[in-house]
């Protein structure tokens, strides 16, 4: 990650509470010594990252890209490593997730959920335009910067996320993402681009109305099947009831199989739906009830199903599953020890 002659200085950090962890990394809280302004701190081991460095190259060319660039776009504020870590600051989204803001909310309705959506392309759009994809786009990774009622939506988590060459439409081809928004393409393994994210844009809207996702399935070979043959609908129809054509054209017009034929962004943003925006809610129904109902229906169905699965597989786990996991464990525990200990840093 560094140049061969690294120099050594003082850290000028200080990491805190843990506020999310990862397979390769623990995103810490950190403030700066000096100016005692707090942000957020991605501890990467490169024990674990061995073999996969190219991952946090992309996630810091990525984001150096973007930078400052949008105001919906989390940035990159520094980067640094240490013997055994590698570090990444960007803002500190203190304000939670969308899908956790949207259930404290007193009422939500369709144009809350397309000013949302519009918000979201809007980042999109830019970060295509800089040539870059995100590839794990999701509720989870749309973040509020502060808890104020017109905080700032954020887009983050670059750790997948590659700049692509706009004169060849289908360049990647490794599988990663999250299932459930992952494109058709990348299942198939037939190259992928840009239109990645426009389908992620689909499944957030559709979840956005109802509180699920529109391939959600008993298994996910099951569910990957749905997604590959764009196998979804609009039910129950209780759920769907309050939703207008429009959002339901949308939603359809994103999760395209075809890549070819799915909207860009740009044509996303002039979609019919957005008229909405400069319309007035008088007649409109209150979706939060119903999204809450749904959500913690699946919530619970699926805490019981990955409850029996867990109890399968720790009953045919060998002792090798079982030294492999301790080991992983072990490195976990040595990076976020060095993270409350932070010493001296390399710099190039």
């Amino acid at each position: 990650m560094s140049g061969s002659k690294p120099q050594t200085v003082p850290c000028a950090y200080k990491t805190g509470r843990t506020l999310g962890q990862g397979t390769y990394a623990i995103v810490k809280e950190a403030v700066h010594i000096e100016t005692g302004k707090y942000y957020a701190c991605k501890v990467i081991s490169k024990r674990l990252m061995a073999g996969r460095e190219h991952m946090v190259c992309n996630e810091i060319a990525s984001l150096k890209r973007v930078s400052m660039g949008h105001p919906n776009i989390v940035s990159l504020v520094d980067y640094f490593e240490t013997m055994n870590n590698l570090y990444l600051v960007t803002d500190l989204c203190q304000g939670g997730e969308l899908f956790d803001r949207i259930c404290e909310r007193g009422s939500y309705y369709e144009k809350d959920a397309a000013q949302i959506i519009h918000t979201v392309l809007g980042a999109v759009q830019y970060l295509h335009s800089q040539n870059i994809v995100h590839r794990d786009l999701k509720p989870e990774n749309l973040l509020f910067r502060d808890k104020s009622e017109h905080s700032d939506l954020l887009i983050a988590d670059f750790g997948l996320s590659r700049m692509v060459d706009d004169d060849r439409l289908s360049v990647l081809s490794t599988t990663c993402g999250t299932p459930g928004y992952m494109a058709p393409e990348i299942f198939k393994k037939s190259g992928h681009g840009k239109p990645v994210d426009m389908w992620a844009i689909g499944v957030i809207t559709y979840f956005l109305l109802c509180g699920y996702t529109p391939f959600d399935r008993d298994t996910t070979m099951e569910e990957m099947q749905a997604i590959i043959n764009g196998d979804y609908k609009f039910e129950p129809e209780i759920y769907w009831q309050g939703v207008s054509e429009q959002a339901r054209d949308f939603i359809k017009r994103l999760l395209t199989v075809d890549p070819a034929e799915r909207l860009t962004a740009t044509d996303a943003l002039q979609h019919p739906w957005f008229q909405i925006l400069s319309s007035g809610t008088e007649d409109a129904q209150d979706l939060l009830p119903d999204i809450k109902s749904a959500f913690n229906a699946k919530r619970t169905f699926r805490k019981a199903v990955n409850g029996i699965r867990l109890i399968n597989r720790l009953r045919s786990e060998t002792q090798e599953h079982a030294n492999a996991r301790a080991e992983l464990e072990q490195m976990r525990a040595q990076a976020s020890a060095e993270a409350e200990n932070l010493g001296d840093v390399f710099v190039s």
